[in-house]
């Protein structure tokens, strides 16, 4: 049976690679880092010290310290390496790994004279045998991956640390000990010189955009940058993107409020097998590495400290992480069909496509593979290969073919788009600031700066109600961003607007992208802060407004009361209730209905003005007044 001959697989590998004493961890002798911790004057006195503040005895503390140096220490040993990169290749046979050699070779330079800490986006559990694999094969310094403990399993999780993979806990607050035994061993790592891998989202996403980042691991490397003598380390943003991935549709499954299956020996079976269909390709790119110790300095010069400077250079990090992010085939298409909701010819797809083909070679966004977005059996291939996996049904019993999502299908789709949606949201942000100056009356009372002024303030405040979901630059940046999608609508620079202008540019710019972008979060979130309104001024639990959100949320889409079911998902319902709680709107109290209805209303009207401009996308007249063209969601 296939089940069988995949656990024989993964076994055979495994001891193969296994040391002479099956069942013997790590070697008799520890790692070289923490034997020199064990003798390391100052990490003894920071345990003694830990004994006295927790008022326990220092021999219990050693004893807890050092079972945790031995739970999380990793070890290379050629053997067992040899043996994990034979499995990873077998988990990869799924997809040719595409890898940009030059970005590699100007790696490997650095990687000659520093320590990499090399940050990569988590997209699939796969990550974790590209990155080390496509490294050791081109023979940098071996690496050391943090991974989660849920995945240190029996037999496997023994090989896996003699690979260079360091399991350690996530939720570590009330393990003291714990924390000091992690940080103590990740400075001795950089002492040593050693490339350190880890996921600045802490886990997979589940949407197929980055995550907020996770500041753990990055917490105590810049601890270890502090001071005159400290080594340095040099931050590398790595990206991993796929074609297409098996486990989206499970991750999908969780975000309608299915129960994550727990990682163990069926898991990993269950996942090797699905990797025998073919999936396309996967894309390694590396984004631009930089000292952790002068970015440190730098932002101590602007007064930028403590956990402040952790927060924007984890930023730092996932601006240059969607930068070093290709477009591909299957997200631009995914983004074609996810907009029209309806089915498409090859030709109408490629009518959609070509002006955001135009508008990526416009702003010199690297295309993965170096593949011609405007090409038609290119973007044929993809149709068929989104079909083939499901994501798209197709149907040719007519004149000629058409493709269409399929039926629960919508967010699948939309992690594929969501992988390329970072380098379209600033445009679609100007779209609507475009149209609200086009809505100014003729004698309104405008600020100093006149229409355009109206304009900036509006996509500041669409930033503002978008900052949990997306990585913005900074304010000044964000204008400067602006400024340059305004000069590629209109072919210079502009320092005067009028609503009539406003109307003209908004009316001709290709592509239109506010509906296709923004849509699917504004109406996950006006579903949220409509259920948090319907409280009135009573406090309400997270979890019971997440669980109304996604009832509510299912009724309205068969209502098509939100554009599609791609916006009903508890990790959009998560993001907007974490807005909602910046904003103060979760506790309850007097005044606190009416601040939540104020909250709706503002998403209301977000909503409306991106559904004109959807329209304006399909050649519909609309009316640019709200008086006139109300779209109402309640």
């Amino acid at each position: 049976m296939p089940t069988v001959t995949a656990v024989r697989r993964i076994r055979e590998v495994a001891k193969a690679a296994l040391p002479r004493a099956v069942g013997e961890r790590l070697p008799a002798a520890p790692p070289q880092e923490v034997g020199e911790l064990l003798h390391d004057k100052r990490f003894q006195r920071a345990v003694a010290d830990a004994a006295v503040e927790q008022g326990r005895p220092e021999e219990e503390v050693w004893s807890e310290v050092k079972g945790y140096l031995h739970e999380m220490s990793a070890a290379h040993d050629d053997r067992a390496s040899q043996g994990w990169a034979r499995m990873g290749d077998w988990f990869l046979r799924a997809y040719d790994v595409l890898v940009d050699e030059e970005q590699m070779h100007q790696l490997r330079k650095v990687d000659r004279t520093h320590s990499l800490a090399l940050a990569f986006s988590h997209r699939s559990y796969l990550d974790g045998m590209v990155i080390p694999n496509a490294l050791s094969s081109r023979r940098f310094s071996p690496t050391y991956t943090f991974g989660g403990a849920n995945l240190n399993l029996p037999l496997i999780g023994s090989v896996a640390s003699r690979t260079g993979l360091i399991f350690i806990r996530r939720s570590t607050q009330e393990i003291p000990v714990y924390r000091l035994a992690l940080r103590s061993y990740i400075r001795q790592m950089v002492a040593n010189k050693r490339n350190m891998a880890w996921s600045i989202e802490g886990g997979r996403t589940r949407t197929g955009k980055l995550r907020p980042p996770v500041h753990g691991i990055l917490k105590y490397l810049t601890d270890t940058v502090d001071g005159e003598d400290a080594p340095d380390v040099q931050v590398v943003p790595v990206s991993v993107v796929y074609d297409q991935l098996h486990e989206v549709s499970l991750m999908t499954e969780e975000s309608r409020g299915a129960s994550k299956t727990p990682e163990d020996w069926r898991w990993l079976v269950r996942f090797a097998r699905l990797q025998r269909k073919r999936m396309g390709r996967a894309y390694l790119t590396v984004g631009e590495p930089f000292s952790l110790r002068e970015r440190m300095d730098e932002l101590a010069a602007e007064g930028v400290t403590g956990h402040q400077a952790v927060e924007r250079v984890a930023l730092d990090i996932s601006h240059r992480l969607n930068r070093a992010t290709p477009v591909t085939v299957t997200a631009i298409v995914s983004l074609a069909l996810l907009g029209a909701d309806r089915a498409l010819t090859v030709d109408e797809v490629l009518d959609t496509v070509e002006p955001l083909a135009a508008y990526i070679d416009a702003r010199h966004w690297p295309v993965a593979g170096a593949a011609d977005l405007r090409d038609r059996s290119t973007i044929r291939r993809a149709l068929a290969e989104l079909a083939q996996s499901g994501v798209l049904t197709a149907y040719d019993g007519g004149s000629e073919p058409v493709w269409k999502i399929g039926d629960d299908q919508h967010l699948v789709a939309a992690f594929y788009r969501n992988t390329v949606i970072h380098i379209l949201v600033e445009r679609a942000i100007g779209e609507l600031a475009l149209l609200t100056v086009s809505e100014l009356e003729p004698d309104a009372d405008l600020p100093a700066g006149g229409a355009l002024q109206v304009g900036w303030e509006e996509a500041k405040r669409m930033r503002d109600l978008l900052k949990f979901e997306f990585f913005f630059p900074s304010r000044a940046g964000f204008e400067d961003d602006l400024r340059t999608e305004l000069q590629l609508l209109v072919g210079e620079d502009v320092t005067d607007m009028t609503p009539d202008r406003a109307r003209e540019l908004l009316v001709s710019a290709r592509p239109h992208l506010a509906h296709l972008v923004l849509r699917p979060f504004l109406d996950a979130y006006l579903v949220l802060a409509d259920r948090l309104a319907d409280h009135g001024d009573s406090p309400v639990e997270d979890d019971e407004l997440l669980a109304d959100s996604l009832a509510v949320g299912q009724q309205w889409a068969l209502q098509r009361r939100v554009a599609s079911a791609e916006s009903i998902s508890l990790e959009l319902f998560r993001t907007a209730l974490a807005l909602a709680r910046h904003k103060g709107l979760l506790e309850g109290g007097d005044g606190a209905g009416s601040a939540r209805e104020a909250f709706a209303a503002e998403l209301r009207e977000a909503v409306r003005r991106v559904n004109i401009v959807g329209e304006i996308a399909t050649d519909v007249a609309p009316s640019i007044h709200p008086e006139v063209h109300p779209v109402r969601t309640r």
